[in-house]
C-alpha cells in the first residue's frame, strides 16, 4: 500500500531560501505578489519564469510577506522530507489571510500536480491548486482569482506540455553572472522510486537553436556561468531525433561569447560516450565537473530500483571519466534504505564510496512515493536504520572532503567572485570549477591579504575583485568543505 500524504495541521515554520524577492521601482498602485521558491534548480527556473510572467502583466513583487495580497508557494514533491516541507510552508503561509494582506493563496509545482484534489480538501486555507503544465498561465490564474463576485476556479491541471523558450519573460533568483537553463522538461526512464515522470510527464527537449539563443541572451545581461538541468540531461534530444544531442548542444553552447563555464547537471550513468567525454576534456568552457547520480551499486538494488546497467559497468564508467577528464571533479548521489537492502548491499556501497574518493556525495533517505513500482516492494528499511545508514557514509564522506581540500594548499585556481560571504563581510566568496552553487563549498577570498593593482577587461584599475569577476586565488587554508585563499593576480572582468 502507498503512503497517503499526510498533513499536520499545526505545522512548524519551515526553512526557506528564495521566498520573497523584491522589484525595485514597481508601482506601488500594482497588485503585489509574494512568491515562496522550494525545492530543485529546475524548480527556480520554473519560479523565475512564473515571476517574468506577474511583472510582465503588470502585477508587483514584494519582499514583505505581510504586505503580499497574492502569495504562490511552488512546491516540491521529490521526496517525503520535500513533500512536508511543502505543506509546512502553505500553512505558515496560510496564516498571513488574517495576519497579512493576503487575498489568495495558491500552491504551485511538483506537489500540486501530484496530490491537486487532495491538497484543496485538506488545506481550505488555498484558493488555487496550479500544476506543472500551467506555468504560463500563472498571471491570467492570478488576475481571475481576484477578480470579485466571480465564481472562480480552484484546480489548474493539465497534463504537462508546458515548456518554456527563449522568448520567455524571467526574473531571474540568485547571483546575476550565474544563470540555470532548462534544456528539457520530464523524463522516460522508469526508476522504481522515482515520481518525477507523474509529475513532469514524458521527456520533451527544447531546440538547440532556443536554448543557444537563451544563453546569448544571457551573457548579453552580463552571465559568466549557465548550469544545463533537466531531468535527465544525458537523454537531451533523443524526443528531437537528435543522435549524441547534449554533445551537439554543447558544441554550440561554447561558441557564445561571453560565457566563460557551462556546466551540466543530471548525468545518466548510461549513453555517455567518448565523444562527450572528449568534449568536457578539451573545450575550456565546459567545467570539469560531472554530476552523476549513480543511487547504488549493489546488483540486486540496481535492478529492483530500475536501473540500467550493473556495479561492473558503474566502476568501468568512472574510471572512464577520471582517466578521459584530468582533474574533474565527480559529484554522486545515492539512495539508502530501498527496499531490500540488506546490511550486506549496504556495506558494499560503503566499501565503494570508500574506495572510489568522490569529490562530492548526497545521500538520500528512501520514501514511498505513490504511484512508484517501489512502493509495492517488500523487505521495507526501518527509518532509524536509514538514517543510521546515511550518517555513517557522510562521516566518510567528510573525511575524503578535508583530505582532498588539503592537497590544494598551496595551488593556484580561477575563481568566480560571487560576492560578499553570507557568513562575514570581511571577505568575499567565490568558487573554482570544481565548485556548482549552491550545493557545493565556497572559496573565501582574503582581499587584505594583496597589494596587487588589478584591472577589468578594459585595462581600467579597480579597486576590488567584484561579484562576476574572475580572479587567481592561491589556497592558503581548507576546511571540510570549503577553502580559503588570497588573490595572486589581477582580475579579470
Amino acid at each position: 500500500m502507498s503512503q497517503p500524504l499526510i498533513i499536520p495541521r499545526r505545522a512548524k515554520p519551515a526553512v526557506q531560501r528564495d521566498r520573497h524577492r523584491s522589484l525595485i521601482g514597481a508601482s506601488p498602485q500594482k497588485t503585489t505578489i509574494g512568491f515562496v521558491n522550494l525545492g530543485c534548480s529546475k524548480n527556480q527556473v520554473d519560479s523565475e519564469i512564473m515571476l517574468g510572467a506577474l511583472v510582465t502583466e503588470g502585477f508587483q513583487l514584494t519582499g514583505d510577506p505581510q504586505k503580499a495580497e497574492v502569495v504562490i508557494v511552488n512546491t516540491c514533491g521529490f521526496i517525503e522530507e520535500a513533500k512536508q516541507e511543502s505543506i509546512n510552508t502553505i500553512l505558515e503561509h496560510g496564516h498571513l489571510k488574517k495576519a497579512g494582506a493576503c487575498r489568495v493563496l495558491i500552491a504551485a509545482g511538483c506537489l500540486a500536480q501530484r496530490y491537486q484534489g487532495d491538497l484543496l480538501k485538506e488545506l481550505p486555507e488555498l484558493d488555487a491548486v496550479v500544476g506543472t503544465g500551467e506555468f504560463g498561465k500563472i498571471a491570467e490564474i492570478c488576475r481571475d482569482l481576484l477578480t470579485p463576485k466571480k465564481r472562480h476556479r480552484r484546480l489548474w491541471m493539465s497534463q504537462p506540455p508546458y515548456l518554456y523558450d527563449e522568448l520567455a519573460p524571467r526574473v531571474r533568483l540568485g547571483t546575476p553572472h550565474s544563470a540555470y537553463v532548462k534544456i528539457a522538461e520530464g523524463c522516460n526512464r522508469n526508476c522504481a522510486f522515482c515520481a518525477i515522470p507523474l509529475m513532469r510527464g514524458k521527456q520533451r527537449s527544447r531546440p538547440v537553436q532556443s536554448i543557444v539563443a537563451e544563453a546569448q541572451q544571457l551573457a548579453r545581461e552580463g552571465v559568466k556561468e549557465i548550469n544545463l538541468i533537466s531531468q535527465d540531461t544525458i537523454n537531451y534530444g533523443v524526443d528531437l531525433g537528435l543522435r549524441q544531442g547534449l554533445v551537439q548542444l554543447l558544441r554550440e553552447l561554447v561558441k557564445v561569447e561571453g560565457l566563460q563555464w557551462i556546466r551540466p547537471f543530471y548525468l545518466y550513468p548510461q549513453q555517455v560516450t567518448d565523444d562527450l567525454l572528449d568534449l568536457y576534456a578539451g573545450e575550456e568552457k565546459i567545467t570539469k565537473y560531472i554530476d552523476m547520480p549513480l543511487q547504488h551499486v549493489n546488483d540486486r538494488m540496481l535492478k529492483r530500483m530500475h536501473r540500467l546497467g550493473d556495479r561492473k559497468a558503474i566502476e568501468s564508467l568512472v574510471e572512464r571519466i577520471h582517466a578521459r577528464i584530468p582533474r574533474v571533479t565527480f559529484r554522486t548521489a545515492f539512495i539508502v534504505g530501498f527496499p531490500g537492502e540488506t546490511d550486506a548491499a549496504f556495506g558494499e556501497l560503503y566499501k565503494y564510496v570508500e574506495q572510489a574518493q568522490f569529490d562530492r556525495v548526497a545521500v538520500f533517505l528512501y520514501s514511498d512515493e505513490d504511484g512508484t513500482s517501489a512502493v509495492d516492494l517488500d523487505e521495507k528499511v526501518e527509518r532509524e536504520v536509514m538514517d543510521e545508514r546515511r550518517n555513517v557514509i557522510l562521516s566518510m564522506q567528510e573525511s575524503i572532503a578535508a583530505a582532498k581540500g588539503r592537497t590544494k594548499i598551496g595551488s593556484v585556481l580561477d575563481v568566480l567572485v560571487d560576492g560578499r560571504s553570507e557568513e562575514t563581510e570581511s571577505v568575499l566568496e567565490g568558487r573554482h570549477e570544481g565548485l556548482a552553487p549552491e550545493i557545493d563549498g565556497v572559496v573565501y577570498i582574503d582581499e587584505g591579504s594583496t597589494d596587487i593593482a588589478m584591472q577589468s577587461a578594459s585595462g581600467q584599475t579597480v579597486p576590488h575583485p567584484t561579484a562576476g569577476s574572475f580572479c587567481k586565488i592561491k589556497i592558503t587554508d581548507a576546511a571540510t568543505f570549503d577553502l580559503v585563499g588570497r588573490i595572486v593576480t589581477k582580475v579579470v572582468s
